[in-house]
């Protein structure tokens, strides 16, 4: 355990030694206070029109008229922004040779992977705790639910953790970060469209697709409902991609 997270912690840091952290956090928050501040606006928009229309203030619930179409629309965020943090994992220690040091270092595989996973995990929570901050201010003034809120958190860390796990598996097959970025977009994007594309059958072929969705997955946390099914194929999702990395690092070690 020391070494993994000896390992996540100089992966973090490598992280904000960089631009990319700065770069990746700055753009999240500036999105997400954008899409914020749209729907706060139609949010009181909307109460102010059933106040005058005579309905009680209970009308309007903030937590699904606000805060889960905000949350919703940092799902499409992360498409861009995840990518971003994983593509440089392997690829850029592969293409200047570093990945030799570490993997002719004393720790194993499966120490290398859970290492950089952490680390990505940990920049991954630092880009999110940006949101605490208006989440914190709507508490203040809104008094929303709060067991909505917190399983959302818990959703897109899952949701994030399998998003991490297969972009850390796709970095370590190119040199290349930019080959690394598109890669992950691409597949990160194919797991959000696959129920769209199974629509268009019918039977077991549409159940299927919409089971490998991962945002079918997710709107239930956003309801304040922790289905364990969901959590089983997040988690599922996550030991699969850090399964595949840890045999793509073995097949690194052993052609070096």
């Amino acid at each position: 355990m020391r070494n993994v997270l000896a390992i996540a912690n100089k992966e973090l840091k490598s992280y904000f030694a960089s631009p990319i952290a700065y770069i990746v956090i700055g753009l999240f928050a500036l999105f997400y206070g954008y899409f914020y501040a749209v729907y706060l606006q139609v949010f009181l928009r909307d109460s102010m029109s059933m106040s005058q229309m005579g309905a009680s203030p209970q009308a309007m619930n903030v937590n699904q008229q606000m805060l889960r179409p905000v949350l919703q629309n940092v799902t499409v965020l992360l498409l861009f922004v995840l990518p971003a943090i994983t593509m440089r994992s392997y690829a850029e220690e592969r293409r200047s040779g570093t990945i030799e040091l570490l993997l002719t270092s004393p720790v194993s595989d499966i120490e290398i992977v859970l290492g950089k996973f952490l680390g990505a995990l940990g920049l991954y929570a630092v880009m999110m705790s940006v949101t605490l901050v208006h989440n914190g201010v709507l508490y203040f003034f809104g008094h929303p639910e709060w067991k909505p809120i917190l399983t959302s958190y818990v959703g897109l860390l899952l949701l994030g953790g399998s998003f991490l796990s297969v972009g850390l598996f796709i970095s370590t097959m190119t040199t290349n970060q930019i080959v690394a970025y598109i890669s992950t977009f691409s597949t990160f994007l194919l797991l959000w469209v696959i129920s769209w594309i199974g629509s268009f059958s019918t039977g077991m072929f549409t159940d299927v697709t919409a089971y490998l969705s991962i945002i079918e997955h997710f709107d239930d946390f956003t309801k304040g409902v922790i289905d364990t099914t969901h959590v089983i194929y997040y988690l599922s999702l996550i030991t699969f991609g850090l399964f595949l990395t840890a045999r793509s690092v073995d097949t690194e070690r052993w052609r070096g």
